[in-house]
């Protein structure tokens, strides 16, 4: 499973907190690693200097076996918790998308 850390100018993804994200994303999502070819995040603060509410996105492209790729966003007051909710929105589509290739096997 190859994973992919992008941001937009505002958010500085250091070396370690990619790394950080990467280990996240291999310990929520292990269970699906047969299914996942390719998980790509995307961090952004869409109002930068200003200061507003639920400013801080994160989308998670991934990208299943045999299928389209889909992608989860989350927002929130802080880039942690906006990643946090989008590994579990995307946990939720795996666990869905799953339970229907093995049932149609």
């Amino acid at each position: 499973m190859t994973i992919q850390v992008n941001s937009d100018k505002n958010i500085q993804v250091t070396e370690s907190y990619a790394n950080r994200i990467t280990e996240q994303l291999n310990d929520s999502l292990a269970r699906f690693e047969e299914f996942i070819t390719r998980l790509e995040v995307f961090l952004a603060d869409e109002n930068s200097e200003r200061q507003g509410s639920n400013d801080k996105r994160c989308t998670i492209e991934v990208r299943i076996k045999g299928v389209a790729p889909e992608a989860v966003t989350a927002t929130a007051d802080n880039i942690d918790v906006a990643f946090k909710q989008a590994v579990d929105k995307v946990a939720q589509l795996l666990r869905t998308r799953t339970d229907k290739m093995k049932s149609h096997s």
